[in-house]
């Protein structure tokens, strides 16, 4: 587990209209990783010149709690995967360590996921549960529980300061439209899109929040909400319900889709898993 050895202090954000982050925050540094929070918008993005990193959009409070790993509450949740790790489970008599004994072998994974596999898209979820399953002779984890969150935020901090970098032709183009289609599809009483508050409306607030380009590099997220780690797919049911439609299940391939499209809208931003949002 890491320990913070350096740590830049977050400056007041120029808030205005129109303007959501301070011009000079392009960078922040992480127990000696440097994280990129601004890259240019990827060739395939039709309306958006620059992609930005959540943590542009937050207090300078929230700021500072990802600044510093001994004040991210995310933390105590990666304390008990690690515990979870080295934990025997299954009929194998095996735990993720017997197989896996160094976390840093991971360094990577995160910036490629989701992926194509066998014909279909597979997430870091799949992948830890294809491990139990078939290695461990354990039972797999539900789909968007504290368990498997907390045993993704692990596995994605192993990539944290690396840049996103998912595929989106090949194998993956049909996933991608499908995810593109879903992303920019009016759905709910309210008719919005996820384009409508992350494309359309970022920087501009909406109740007390001030909305994001909705870039997913820094999933799982621990959320001052509802203090805990907080899913992808948990994050696109909530805002499904926010606009009064009926979301989809977390794992299901609708979800799956949508998460390749989103994740590939922050390709070159780095990974900031386990980051911490409002």
């Amino acid at each position: 587990m890491r320990t913070v050895t350096t740590l830049l202090a977050a400056s007041a954000l120029l808030l205005g209209a129109g303007a959501a982050v301070a011009d000079d925050h392009d960078r922040i540094e992480i127990d000696g990783v440097v994280l990129t929070l601004r890259a240019p918008a990827p060739a395939y993005l039709e309306n958006m010149d620059e992609v930005m990193s959540g943590w542009l959009f937050r207090s300078e409070e929230t700021q500072a709690l990802q600044l510093d790993d001994f004040d991210n509450p995310a933390f105590v949740f990666l304390d008990q995967a690690m515990d979870d790790w080295s934990r025997v489970e299954g009929s194998e008599g095996k735990s993720c360590a017997s197989c896996h004994e160094d976390l840093s072998g991971f360094a990577g994974l995160k910036t490629v996921l989701p992926r194509v596999v066998d014909g279909g898209l597979q997430t870091m979820e799949d992948i830890i549960n294809a491990e139990r399953v078939n290695r461990m002779g354990a039972e797999p984890l539900k789909y968007d529980s504290a368990a498997m969150n907390r045993m993704v935020a692990l596995i994605g901090l192993q990539s944290r300061g690396m840049p996103m970098n998912v595929a989106v032709d090949g194998d993956a183009a049909p996933f991608w439209e499908q995810g593109r289609e879903l992303y920019y599809t009016r759905v709910g009483q309210l008719d919005m899109a996820c384009a409508n508050c992350h494309e359309d409306n970022y920087g501009n607030m909406i109740r007390a929040d001030r909305l994001s380009q909705g870039q997913i590099n820094g999933f799982p997220v621990y959320r001052l909400k509802n203090a805990k780690l907080n899913s992808v797919h948990g994050r696109f049911k909530g805002c499904m319900k926010n606009i009064r439609a009926t979301p989809y299940k977390p794992g299901s391939e609708e979800f799956k889709a949508l998460e390749l499209y989103v994740a590939s809208r922050g390709n070159g931003l780095s990974v900031e898993t386990p980051s911490v949002r409002n």
